[in-house]
């Protein structure tokens, strides 16, 4: 893996992983076209970066983070499902991960889903609530689960769960932001120590040059990339995401089907 194909994909995780389009799907399409998607190391990349990015949540969001420990209650209920479930089925994700079909489908429904949901949940927006309770916060944390599914979006998953907890836009894509944290400081973790334990010749320090180089750029980039996101989704709402996906999952799947194979074994 080149520091120009490391920059590449850092610059998709960036923008791709607070917008509820999937970081993951879109990572694995560029890899895929770039012809590195098979490398064990790009596997791990595309994991361990998104922490970068992810740590802009921190910045931005900074005095959330000292609010008191009622806000990390909330954080630990909706992150418990995410952490079972995926020790659970850890075997069975990665083996989508390497399904290009699956990214295109998952794409492609989760459109659709989008494109009618702010109309499923305009009342939100006139008296939804602007934090969820730890109850409500272990459902959205249910709907995370989902995003297991390549293709799916963490954002999206987590953000559609905060809509059906009753809150408004805003509030459900940060919550959505928040609990980026914990999932992916987790995840990347478990990426590292798996690598560490099975390959720990991956960790050379040519990788870690890499590694670190993916993560300064996810982190620059998903600092613009939430400013944007927040005030548009304000404004403006899902649809056009919607569409997007729509349009990017169905060439995928056409592509595919043609024999076009983006391949990633």
């Amino acid at each position: 893996m080149s520091f120009l194909e490391a920059i590449i994909l850092a610059i998709i995780e960036g923008i791709t992983e607070f917008l509820p389009i999937s970081s993951t799907g879109h990572m694995i399409i560029g890899s895929s076209i770039m012809g590195i998607a098979a490398d064990p190391f790009v596997k791990m990349f595309t994991v361990c970066i998104q922490l970068g990015a992810i740590l802009s949540v921190v910045v931005i969001y900074f005095k959330h983070f000292f609010k008191g420990i009622d806000f990390y209650v909330k954080l630990f209920a909706a992150f418990i499902p995410t952490a079972i479930v995926g020790l659970l089925l850890k075997k069975h994700i990665d083996s989508m991960l390497e399904n290009v079909a699956v990214v295109g489908a998952s794409l492609l429904a989760g459109g659709v889903v989008l494109i009618f949901i702010d109309k499923l949940f305009e009342k939100n927006e006139r008296g939804g609530r602007r934090e969820p309770d730890v109850k409500r916060s272990f459902v959205i944390g249910l709907f995370q689960c989902i995003s297991m599914v390549p293709g799916v979006s963490r954002s999206a998953a987590s953000i559609i769960g905060g809509l059906t907890q009753g809150l408004t836009r805003k509030a459900a894509a940060e919550f959505s932001f928040f609990l980026a944290v914990p999932t992916m400081f987790a995840a990347t973790a478990k990426s590292l120590y798996d690598v560490y334990k099975e390959t720990p010749q991956l960790l050379d320090s040519s990788n870690l040059g890499i590694l670190a180089l993916g993560n300064v750029v996810a982190f620059v980039v998903a600092l613009l990339a939430i400013k944007f996101f927040i005030g548009y989704l304000t404004q403006n709402g899902f649809k056009v995401f919607g569409y997007y996906r729509i349009v990017v999952g169905a060439v995928i799947l056409v592509l595919y089907f043609s024999g076009y194979h983006l391949s990633i074994v």
